[in-house]
């Protein structure tokens, strides 16, 4: 067993990913950490094709943390691809991949759900900043597969 450090989880998330894109013949381009809202560019070789990546990283869990800011700023171009990193090393990487703008919906309508609903000892909940991905609450068609994802971006 092999538990990393939140940013070390992180990078080898952003590297696991570029590492994807780059063995199927495509250009992938890690920004600085300072970029707001995209961790990796994607290029076909040609350059017509280019794509946005925000990688989302854990260790050991199916749940990710994200910021109000997900449910703007989307676009059919930008992909979130959420990684969990298994401690023990001997075991791949999960990935769980969705476009930007089904992600940005289906957040916005989860965090209206959650206020609605009633919370400790019946009380209303309070509004936060904070969201939370968990794919037991998206439809699997939402959710693509390395295979869907180059469909997807293969298409003419």
């Amino acid at each position: 067993m092999n538990k990393i450090t939140k940013q070390l989880c992180g990078i080898a998330g952003e590297y696991y990913v570029a590492a994807e894109f780059s063995r199927r013949g495509y250009l992938a381009a890690i920004t600085l950490r300072n970029s707001d809202g995209v961790d990796i560019l994607i290029s076909d070789i040609s350059g017509d094709k280019t794509f946005s990546i925000q990688v989302k990283t854990t260790q050991n869990k199916r749940k990710w943390i994200l910021s109000k800011k997900v449910e703007s700023g989307s676009s059919k171009n930008k992909f979130f691809v959420f990684v969990n990193i298994p401690e023990d090393v001997s075991l791949i990487p999960e990935y769980y991949i969705v476009n930007s703008v089904i992600l940005a919906d289906n957040i916005y309508q989860g965090h209206r759900r959650w206020l609605e609903a009633p919370g400790k000892n019946g009380k209303k909940r309070n509004d936060s900043t904070v969201r939370q991905f968990e794919p037991k609450y998206f439809d699997e068609n939402q959710i693509l597969d390395w295979n869907q994802l180059f469909e997807i971006i293969n298409t003419p």
